[in-house]
């Protein structure tokens, strides 16, 4: 039985917001294998306290701190002087109350462990825990995302490109070891500094929560899933509205779009119901599972972002086939033609109305994708390499 303190940038939960979801099922895996956590987090939604009972089994003690806003100046003071970039007091840290936390939390228990969760927000804490083993898991690159908008043509991330490659040059340095979920985030990260000992582990799936369902699946409808607060959803669903749909239109009259997911913001609501109900704005669901089993055809148009797309691997779980830009597939195993259909953004809609319209390929795809994600993307594969990770770890020291 190992004994673990996790600080985090974020609670466990509500699961809809993919950077939680790893904390959540990671933190449960764990916990049925006799590990004990203790969770030390940041949070930044007023009712993220009330949901605490959501996820109290999975650690012994749980205490969330206010993440306090922080200055751009602040950031770039860091850069500037170079003994501030580490916190070496309460004081001197973005949050201090979450300092004193580790600090109490540190000297009165026994940890085998310190994992962090995120980047920014928890990599000064380092200098309380440098003498023991310990791991940082930032999730994604945000230089990778920000590169990616950047091409996209956003000129606020083109702006901040340059100190988030500075910043992760040295944020993750000293740590025992770095993880991400991508393989295309280890490579950018080795890029902007070849010294850090980064693995990856992927995000998995509930396999039985997440599985092909005896529905009878819509005769003609497209689906895409997401938080839309965050920017790629809100372009990948502008995208389905006014490229890939009409084009599927043309070809297919009855085709109608599901835009499922919480936070959709004014423009989209107002869209629901629109050309005869075809077009349909949920909102947040209860569960997407029930729509990733009746839609026809998951439509993943994604041109900006970085790390592995939960919403990916659970429509592959689902046996719903997909097409998608290489983007949305990164850090996923699949195979064009095999388990996905991979195209470029201005063909995802021929391969939209070649899914629709084929079902040898339909039927291949679907039983390709929950083949692949049976063998590599289960959430007790994951654990199982944080454990095998873990244990190198505390060896090595």
């Amino acid at each position: 039985m190992k004994t673990i303190l996790l600080i985090s940038r974020c609670p466990p939960y509500p699961l809809h917001l993919g950077d939680r979801l790893i904390i959540w099922h990671l933190a449960r895996e764990l916990s049925r294998r006799g590990y004990v956590i203790d969770l030390l987090a940041l949070y930044d939604r007023d009712d993220d306290p009330e949901q605490v009972d959501r996820y109290r089994a999975y650690f012994r003690h749980i205490e969330l701190f206010r993440e306090p806003p922080r200055a751009s100046g602040a950031y770039l003071r860091r850069l500037i002087h170079r003994p501030a970039r580490f916190a070496a007091s309460a004081e001197r840290s973005f949050s201090p109350p979450l300092w004193r936390a580790i600090a109490d939390y540190l000297s009165r228990h026994e940890y085998d462990l310190i994992h962090c969760f995120g980047s920014v927000s928890v990599y000064e804490f380092f200098p309380l825990f440098a003498d023991r083993p310990n791991i940082i898991t930032p999730y994604e690159s945000h230089t990778l995302y920000l590169k990616s908008a950047a091409a996209q043509g956003n000129w606020g991330a083109r702006l901040r490109l340059p100190l988030a490659r500075r910043y992760e040059r040295f944020m993750f340095a000293p740590f025992d070891r770095t993880v991400v979920i991508s393989e295309a985030d280890r490579a950018l990260l080795l890029d902007i500094n070849p010294a850090l000992n980064i693995a990856v582990i992927p995000n998995g799936i509930e396999l039985a929560r997440f599985r092909p369902q005896a529905v009878e699946r819509d005769a003609c409808t497209l689906l895409f899933v997401g938080n839309y607060e965050y920017a790629p959803n809100q372009d990948a669903a502008r995208i389905l509205l006014e490229q890939v749909l009409p084009r599927v239109r043309q070809a297919l009259p009855d085709a109608r779009l599901q835009l499922v997911g919480a936070n959709p913001p004014g423009w989209l609501r107002e869209l629901d119901g629109g050309l005869g109900n075809q077009i349909e704005v949920t909102g947040t669901v209860p569960e997407v599972a029930p729509y990733l089993a009746r839609a026809t055809v998951f439509v993943c148009p994604l041109r900006f972002g970085a790390g592995l797309k939960n919403k990916v691997l659970e429509a592959l779980a689902m046996g719903i086939p997909v097409a998608a830009t290489p983007l949305s597939l990164d850090g996923i195993a699949a195979r064009d033609g095999e388990s996905a259909l991979v195209a470029d953004i201005d063909d995802i809609a021929v391969a939209a109305i070649k899914l629709l319209g084929d079902s040898a390929l339909h039927q291949r795809l679907s039983q390709g994708g929950r083949a692949l994600i049976e063998a590599q993307y289960s959430w007790e594969q994951t654990a199982a390499s944080y454990e095998r990770l873990y244990d190198e770890i505390c060896r090595a020291r």
